[in-house]
């Protein structure tokens, strides 16, 4: 069999796969977050322990050869580790807000323009760059007593395999410091950021290979095991995401949207990213925003509903919300895509006495579209486009994207992250799989003509009103 790791913000999953790429058995287990004001760590160590944990249930369950072995999760957040891949503080999530003030200086500065013009990446304040120089000035001890500042996969990679050195991949090493060009790192970037004396802190780069054997530790010792792509670009691989111009809308924590991309264009607003992937010249243009199910599932608490009462929510409020709109921007850190701008928070509009929780919800997940339609028009959809992720388990919420994209959706279920990560690991290592029947959707989702073109209007309408937010969070 095939295993798939995925060590996500909140759930860590294990994924078994046949060589047809069916899904055979899934085992998680929650990790924890802790949140205070605008800080947003995670304790690494139980990270670690759920991956060995659902490895150890999976392998467990499904008592077959493991053939092969991918490992993706979350990106960005700095995880500071010594020399054997322990951490040296808590983890700082890529959630985290923290370094906003820094962000705000650059913004006005010019220096997160002149670094997206190098790298094509958009910091944000929880990407490594600000994180790095907020620790440094805040909390230098602890850069001290590190080794290197990895991504979440890169430390369970290293305790895993039991690698003497940290190393990434050219995914995770694509905000904000990698060269898309050169696929190395930018030293100039580094030293914009004031990090030159910081910069043994970065970790290799294995490009493309990052490779190891499994030092037994929930996997088979010996089981060749592949670090990378994190999350998002896996996510692309598990939907067959690319040709050029094909895209896929991530409907989760984070509503993540990619496109498939030949051309490195690093004109226009500075805003979220080129990742590298496995074949040199070839990129996906992300625009990772911050608004996401998260936005839904404040509101539902708001409501004192939960995702079993989505369907009929949405069923009861008509479209349009009878005039309830939501901007979804409720992240701590405000947003980074399609633009940056920390300072950007939610707002509820057009609410009276005669507004029911239907309405509330309804104009929340039509909010969350139109800020899909912003980033993937921005990303340059021209293709297919596939959507995978928690948001899709509702039908209702579903068709509502279709109509709000005004295009056809390729619905891909299971673990998409872990797919990607064990296509990643095949190409690596020479695993010759039949990637069309790995990725194929599971159904495809038309719009309905009518009410696409009556929220084509209300999306330019929703651009109005973003633009006249983000003037006001410009002014605070």
């Amino acid at each position: 069999m095939f295993v798939g790791i995925d060590a996500g913000t909140s759930l860590v999953k294990a994924a078994a796969f046949d060589r047809a790429g069916r899904e055979l058995a899934v085992e998680a287990r929650p990790v924890g977050l802790e949140l205070r004001g605008g800080a947003v760590e995670q304790d690494a160590e139980e990270v670690y322990g759920a991956v060995v944990a659902v490895l150890g249930a999976l392998t467990a369950r499904v008592p077959e050869p493991v053939e092969l072995a991918g490992l993706t999760g979350q990106g960005d957040g700095v995880w500071l580790v010594d020399a054997a891949g322990r951490p040296v503080r808590p983890a700082i999530s890529w959630m985290d807000g923290r370094a906003h003030e820094l962000v705000d200086h650059w913004l006005a500065d010019g220096t997160v323009e002149a670094v997206f013009r190098r790298t094509g990446s958009a910091m944000f304040p929880g990407c490594p760059g600000p994180l790095l120089a907020w620790l440094d000035r805040h909390e230098p001890k602890a850069l001290d007593a590190a080794a290197a500042a990895v991504a979440c996969k890169d430390l369970v990679f290293q305790r895993l395999t039991g690698a003497g050195r940290a190393v990434t991949d050219v995914s995770d090493a694509s905000m904000p410091f990698l060269d898309p060009r050169t696929r190395s790192y930018d030293n100039g970037v580094v030293e914009l950021l004031g990090l030159t004396h910081r910069r043994g802190l970065l970790p290799g780069i294995g490009d493309p290979i990052a490779t190891g054997a499994a030092s037994g530790a929930g996997l088979p010792a010996g089981t060749p095991l592949a670090n990378g792509p994190y999350d998002l670009p896996a996510c692309a691989l598990g939907a067959g995401v690319t040709a050029p111009g094909d895209g896929l809308l991530i409907v989760g924590t984070c509503l993540a949207s990619l496109v498939a991309t030949t051309a490195l264009d690093l004109g226009g607003e500075p805003a979220g990213l080129y990742i590298s992937t496995d074949r040199p010249g070839h990129w996906l243009r992300a625009m990772p925003a911050m608004v996401g199910t998260a936005a839904l599932d404040w509101v539902l608490r708001l409501t004192g509903a939960g995702h079993r009462d989505l369907d009929d929510l949405l069923g009861a409020s008509p479209p349009g919300a009878h005039g309830v709109r939501v901007l979804p921007y409720f992240a701590p850190s405000g947003e980074r895509a399609p633009f940056v701008e920390p300072g950007l928070r939610a707002e509820l509009l057009g609410v009276s006495l005669e507004s029911a929780p239907a309405d509330l919800v309804r104009a929340t997940c039509e909010g969350i579209g139109y800020a899909a339609r912003h980033c993937l028009e921005a990303a340059g959809l021209t293709g297919s486009l596939a959507v995978c992720g928690g948001g899709t388990r509702s039908p209702a919420w579903t068709g509502l994207l279709a109509d709000v994209l005004g295009r056809p959706l390729r619905v891909v279920e299971g673990e998409v992250g872990a797919r990607g990560a064990v296509l990643a690991a095949a190409g690596r290592y020479g695993v010759p799989l039949d990637t069309a029947a790995w990725t194929g959707p599971a159904r495809v989702i038309e719009p309905d003509p009518g009410r696409a073109a009556s929220y084509a209007k209300r999306y330019e309408e929703h651009l109005e009103l973003l633009a006249a937010a983000r003037r006001r969070a410009a002014r605070c």
